[in-house]
């Protein structure tokens, strides 16, 4: 676009009013905590629902690695890897990972759960960002225009950069890798004293 020149946009439609999505970002950790102590209360696994949910949770624990490996935060419009596919692939696998513990643990409740908070919470919190980046990264929404937002479609070209470790680190993902093992761990002790 060039400069002076005005386009003749419709306004996007916001999902929730803005001091809502401001309170509700704020709450991501507490409502992490909330998430957390009802994982540790709810899990029932079986060696079934292990078998299936571990590796369900994993993808979506490798689908955030690979977008941690291509953010720059702040920096540059990440178009490359997963981003290609859909603008929030960081949420996508915080999503799944949370599903996929959610089957391991054997129960219905912990799903319906993380999904309600995904939508209360995460939701909004995606649609602040989104107005943050159009504020701040040139292209974005020409991006937002052309990759879908949370459900992604295959592209026809991944993008020019490759993953990145240091991007990885920087972006602390480890952490998201950490709390999966304490997940799991956490998971194959329950199933132990169930058994008991």
């Amino acid at each position: 676009m060039q400069h002076g020149t005005v386009t003749s946009r419709p306004a996007r439609r916001h999902w929730f009013p803005k001091p809502y999505a401001d309170f509700v970002a704020r709450m991501r950790v507490a409502a992490g905590f909330l998430m957390l102590a009802a994982f540790a209360w709810a899990a029932h696994p079986t060696n079934a629902t292990l078998l299936l949910g571990i590796p369900l949770s994993f993808c979506g624990l490798a689908l955030r690695a690979w977008a941690a490996g291509h953010l720059a935060k702040n920096q540059k419009l990440a178009q490359s890897g997963p981003y290609a596919a859909t603008r929030n692939p960081l949420y996508l696998g915080t999503l799944i990972t949370a599903l996929g513990l959610a089957v391991a643990a054997n129960s219905l409740a912990l799903a319906l759960l993380f999904a309600v908070i995904f939508g209360l919470v995460y939701l909004p919190a995606i649609e602040l960002e989104e107005q943050h980046l159009t504020a701040i990264l040139p292209g974005y929404r020409e991006f937002a225009a052309r990759v879908p937002l949370l459900v992604p479609r295959w592209p026809a070209d991944w993008g020019p950069d490759k993953f990145s470790w240091q991007l990885y680190r920087k972006n602390q993902e480890y952490q998201a890798l950490a709390g999966w093992i304490a997940g799991v761990a956490w998971l194959v002790f329950s199933l132990f004293l169930l058994h008991q």
